[in-house]
């Protein structure tokens, strides 16, 4: 079996209009060598490009305000929470989902995503407000192969490294025998993006192995199965940056759920870029 280690190297935050390549080769300059890979965080590749939406801009519908008020609160709180193993203070925020905040937010998943990614209690659809400023969510990325071949050629370009980059995200991917189900949309080739809020129960139930999903390889040809491998070490390797969830994020700055601002974001180390490399 292939062995790996991560390496990640904390940066700024990335916020709106970043340039993003030049912070890649920054950071990656010295530390990077031939045929390593470059796992880089989707989110941060969002938030850098402006795939983002104010929430506060979103009029909830009446179906938006059902799901936030009973769905959420009833029916994950309770059954489905307990069904997916979820902990006591996960369980406490979701019997009390913000019915205004939560109702804008799935009101911006139904529009984008549809109904299933509606249901799931988070990043419905690779929708996410973790790591962002007060009423931002990003978007996920519709073309995450052309930001992973930009990335590749540039590397070689400015660095002269010939590596492989994998565009990733922190949504997970079940391996049920050898076939691999994602409640997440677009993930890369081999893995089934089916569900949503079923294929995530699902996994949960059944405690099926979970990796962060893989969105989009460039460099080297890679199976669905080694791509989730490397992307689950520099997941790990990652951390959460300011939190895993907008919960969490505002817990950690003493805020409420819309009053975690640009500043405080920038005082966190993030580390959007690990370099996963295998071992002699």
């Amino acid at each position: 079996m292939t062995k790996y280690s991560a390496l990640t190297i904390p940066t700024s935050y990335w916020k709106p209009h970043q340039d993003y390549l030049k912070e890649i080769t920054d950071t990656l300059r010295g530390r990077v060598h031939d045929h390593d890979f470059v796992v880089v965080s989707e989110k941060a590749l969002a938030v850098a490009t402006c795939c983002i939406v104010d929430e506060k801009n979103v009029k909830a519908s009446r179906n938006a305000r059902v799901i936030a008020g009973f769905w959420m609160k009833t029916i994950w709180g309770y059954p489905l929470g307990l069904i997916c193993g979820f902990g006591l203070r996960l369980l406490f925020r979701l019997r009390t989902y913000p019915l205004e905040l939560g109702s804008r937010h799935k009101q911006l998943a139904l529009e984008h995503a549809g109904l299933l990614q509606a249901l799931m209690f988070g990043s419905e659809g690779g929708i996410d407000g973790s790591n962002l400023a007060y009423s931002y969510v990003s978007l996920p990325l519709s073309n995450a192969k052309e930001f992973a071949q930009e990335i590749q050629v540039h590397i070689r370009r400015q660095l002269g490294k010939n590596i492989c980059v994998i565009i990733a995200d922190t949504d997970k991917t079940y391996r049920f025998h050898n076939t691999y189900y994602t409640p997440r949309p677009n993930p890369m080739n081999g893995i089934h993006s089916i569900g949503g809020v079923i294929t995530y129960v699902l996994g949960r139930m059944f405690k099926l192995k979970r990796s962060s999903t893989p969105l989009a390889v460039s460099g080297l040809p890679l199976s669905a199965g080694q791509a989730l491998t490397i992307t689950n070490i520099a997941d790990r390797a990652r951390g959460s940056g300011s939190g895993a969830t907008v919960w969490d994020m505002a817990a950690r700055f003493n805020v409420d759920l819309e009053s975690v601002s640009w500043e405080m974001l920038s005082s966190v180390k993030h580390k959007p870029i690990v370099i996963v490399r295998r071992k002699p």
